[in-house]
């Protein structure tokens, strides 16, 4: 490495702009559980699955078109057929874990199941960490760990009525499908993630539609069709694509800690719109979930590191210190095109995103 250049960053990053998109799209996903209670009256989960993910296709699909009339210039890179790889098992892991988690409920008790899908926090975290290299420290472990527990104590109400069963390994299963599912949208993240929403929503909705058509499940009254295709686009569509502008910079498993978010703001939104009220095990879970997100948010990653040379295409500007290509037009602001890095090493505090992706001494 005597041959790179020396150029140090200084200064402490902190994406505050990535953990507030995290929780954004927490707080769009947790507005479906409650809302999904009153259409679920009229709707068979499978189908309801189906709408919401068709939802989001259709829904991000008018936002791209309008996008591409009102945009003069392309600010986001496309997903080539280099990413078909990762499209094709995003697409397959979230049809296959749903019916894991289906086949989970009905061999095991409910709670039990709540209980063990939390799991998916830690799935993606550790498969993040092993087969992708994300680094992760003792404090980003403490955080992950306490806001597993701060889901587990909000999921189950009745801990007598926990029983590990057949079932539970499917459950665990599809957990594992969403942990290795949310790292292959996280290689798709440098690419426009409107079109990767729109993929993953007619990719995925179409699966879990042949599911509910094989199991007699299509059913539902227009108004309630409806009402769940919109749902679909609020809380699947615009969340997905907030999920994924978050793992940009944050990469897989931190984006999970702050989406786990989710589940205390769909109990909030219970408590204000169906006047469902607040329990004890909701306020110790909520504690434990504001010291676990503490510990998330005070993570400090420096080091010295090396970046190598090489070439790829996505959305950037040149004040970050990495983008230091010269154009030959006069370009302010940020775009995308296909660059090169020349090889460079400095120290700044980081996130596993796509320019820092490289190994660790332990």
């Amino acid at each position: 490495m005597a041959n790179l250049k020396q150029k140090p960053l200084n200064g402490r990053y902190v994406p505050q702009k990535a953990i507030l998109t995290a929780i954004l799209a927490a707080g769009l996903f947790g507005i479906c559980s409650p809302i999904s209670k009153i259409l679920l009256s009229d709707l068979a989960p499978t189908m309801m699955a189906a709408l919401l993910y068709l939802g989001a296709g259709l829904g991000m699909g008018t936002v791209h078109f309008i996008r591409q009339i009102r945009q003069r210039q392309q600010l986001e890179a496309r997903i080539t057929r280099n990413e078909l790889p990762w499209v094709i098992a995003m697409i397959l892991l979230d049809v296959a874990a749903p019916i894991f988690l289906m086949l989970g409920l009905t061999l095991t008790p409910a709670a039990t199941a709540s209980l063990l899908n939390n799991f998916e926090i830690v799935a993606t975290a550790a498969i993040a960490m092993i087969f992708f290299k994300e680094p992760l420290n003792n404090r980003m472990w403490l955080a992950i760990v306490l806001i597993t527990l701060s889901c587990m104590v909000l999921s189950v109400e009745d801990y007598r009525s926990l029983a590990l069963s057949s079932g539970s390994f499917f459950v665990l299963a599809a957990c594992l499908c969403w942990g290795v599912e949310n790292n292959c949208t996280r290689m798709l993240s440098i690419k426009d993630p409107l079109q990767t929403v729109i993929i993953k929503g007619f990719g995925s909705g179409t699966g879990a539609l042949i599911i509910a058509m094989c199991a007699g499940e299509v059913n539902g009254s227009i108004p309630y069709i409806l009402l769940a295709l919109f749902l679909g686009f609020v809380s699947y569509g615009l969340s997905i694509y907030f999920y994924i502008a978050a793992q940009r910079e944050l990469g897989a498993a931190r984006t999970s800690v702050y989406y786990a978010a989710a589940p205390f703001i769909g109990v909030l939104i219970s408590w204000i719109v169906l006047q469902e009220g607040l329990t004890q095990s909701f306020l110790v879970a909520l504690l434990i979930m504001l010291a676990g997100t503490y510990f998330a948010i005070t993570e400090k990653h420096t080091h010295a590191h090396a970046h190598e040379e090489g070439t790829h295409e996505h959305r950037h500007s040149h004040n970050d210190g990495h983008h230091t290509h010269v154009h030959g037009d006069h370009i302010i602001g940020e775009h995308t095109h296909e660059h090169a890095h020349e090889a460079i090493t400095h120290s700044h505090t980081h996130t596993p995103e796509i320019h820092h992706q490289h190994t660790h001494q332990h």
